[in-house]
């Protein structure tokens, strides 16, 4: 009708809005390497590859990570009221709440950090301070309740004295984009762990991958592209793919897989007992149940034990700080 009319499609991210203006630190510093223009020209970011090894570069890039940390932290302790120790690896998922993008299986490995850390279990911890933002439908039941859930963990884990510095968790309020240019360039982790098969592409994951975040999630989406521009070494892959998923729907036994795992019993358990909603008792049992369900499309029990070992392989990873720069 109008050939010469623009015509927009969301599913993209431009380098001079989300590199240039949203981390400048970051910028100055290819431009100084780089010479100016790669922003136009991204093949050019491969000849950053033989300085991946180079002491004073990755000394250059932890500090411009470090001071967009600290500004990610200022906006955090003005908005959430919870301090962010900068030396903690920051895990963000941040993104429209929906259950195939899996909020809920992000809060359920934090339930069991948690735990860990109340059974003394804590021996070579990595500190994490994990944000999760986004926004529900209106009319979204169970998104929002995926949204009280974080935000009550949040509360009972922040005051905790046992846990301290060693976890903090916060629900970043009114997400969006002015919020994201100073999210992506703090982020340590990149949490894009949708059930295989379910996310046509994905953009936040762009965003933090030009930013310098480690992503850990599901062969889905743009992660596809991601994994291979980044080499399967620097990524951290779990979960059931595409095809697995498909087959995995026709024999599910969510049941089976709780029983066989005693880490996701005690996360279950905690969300049952209340210990997360002592004045709404049964508020959260709607979540256990859509776990529980058989007929769950977005598998979250079968992927529970393949994230958590997934993300130990993160929390190992970053105690080295050599080699997660590298």
């Amino acid at each position: 009708l109008w050939p010469d009319k623009f015509n927009n499609k969301t599913n993209g991210v431009t380098p001079r809005r989300w590199m240039l203006w949203a981390n400048p630190g970051l910028s100055a510093l290819l431009d100084e390497t780089l010479g100016e223009g790669w922003v136009t020209d991204l093949d050019r970011l491969r000849q950053l590859k033989p300085l991946a090894d180079d002491p004073a570069f990755q000394t250059r890039w932890r500090q411009v990570k470090r001071q967009n940390k600290a500004r990610l932290a200022e906006v955090v302790r003005s908005r959430c009221g919870v301090d962010f120790p900068l030396d903690a690896l920051f895990d963000v998922q941040v993104k429209r709440i929906h259950e195939y993008k899996r909020q809920l299986l992000n809060i359920l490995h934090v339930i069991h950090l948690y735990d860990r850390l109340k059974r003394g279990d804590s021996e070579n911890w990595t500190p994490r301070c994990v944000l999760i933002g986004g926004k529900a439908a209106p009319g979204y039941a169970t998104a929002k309740l995926i949204i009280k859930l974080v935000n009550n963990v949040a509360a009972r884990i922040n005051a905790d004295e046992d846990v301290a510095d060693r976890l903090k968790v916060v629900f970043f309020p009114d997400y969006g984009v002015s919020a994201m240019e100073v999210i992506c360039p703090g982020t340590d982790l990149s949490e894009q762990i949708s059930t295989a098969g379910k996310e046509a592409s994905g953009t936040g994951n762009m965003k933090f991958m030009m930013n310098g975040a480690l992503t850990i999630g599901t062969l889905d989406g743009a992660n596809i592209e991601i994994r291979e521009e980044a080499g399967e070494d620097n990524f951290f892959l779990f979960g059931l793919d595409a095809a697995q998923v498909e087959e995995a729907r026709r024999h599910y036994d969510p049941h089976a897989l709780v029983a066989a795992d005693a880490d996701l019993q005690r996360v279950l358990q905690l969300l049952q007992s209340g210990h997360f909603s002592q004045f709404e008792p049964g508020l959260f049992e709607p979540l256990v149940q859509a776990i529980l369900n058989p007929q769950d499309p977005w598998l979250v029990a079968a992927d529970f034990r393949s994230y958590v070992e997934a993300q130990q392989r993160v929390a190992t990873a970053y105690l080295d700080q050599t080699q997660w720069t590298r």
